[in-house]
């Protein structure tokens, strides 16, 4: 998974769009929702942000990967025409974006699996994801004003668990202190 644009110097409106692309991102991340939910249902929750600043991107929120090795196996996604009910045991995508015509394209992307979760007094199966893809997410473009507390604590908590799960792996000291950089908490 590619998360860094190779760019001089991001100026404030890419440190803005990527930090919207990011929120959507964590909104899907963190969404909680009843079995039978459906990717359509979900897609907005990664455009909001962008939205309230008069701007969209056209590809799908997420798409299915799976068991044949497709790139896009459906029929699961999380888009605007995504009708099939997530069920428990699916992976997808989360890979929100932004491309500005002839400037730079953002997209962040983390694979999901969804799960069953448990709520206090739910009246049905509830289901959330748990992210399986274990790559730093670029802080350099972060506008971190932009984001809410719970925001900052799930960014800062994905990048412990990186850190803590990746860090055992590295041989070479300087992949590790890059690691350690790259996972840093946000303040």
């Amino acid at each position: 998974v590619t998360r860094t644009i190779a760019i001089g110097s991001p100026t404030a409106e890419m440190r803005d769009r990527f930090t919207r692309v990011l929120r959507g991102h964590i909104a899907i991340a963190r969404a909680i929702f009843p079995d039978g939910t459906t990717g359509a249902q979900l897609d907005s929750f990664a455009r909001q942000y962008l939205w309230q600043a008069g701007i969209d991107f056209e590809h799908g929120t997420g798409h299915g990967v799976g068991s044949y090795l497709s790139v896009h196996e459906g029929p699961a996604r999380i888009s605007k025409l995504g009708t099939t009910p997530l069920k428990r045991g699916m992976i997808l995508s989360n890979e929100p974006g932004y491309y500005k015509t002839d400037a730079y394209g953002i997209r962040i992307e983390n694979l999901e699996l969804v799960i069953g979760t448990d709520i206090a007094g739910a009246e049905k199966p509830v289901n959330a994801f748990e992210t399986l893809t274990l790559a730093p997410i670029d802080r350099r473009l972060i506008e971190v004003s932009m984001l809410s507390e719970g925001e900052l604590n799930w960014l800062n908590d994905y990048h412990a668990r990186v850190a803590r799960t990746v860090r055992p792996h590295l041989d070479d000291n300087a992949t590790k202190l890059w690691l350690d950089e790259a996972t840093a908490p946000l303040r």
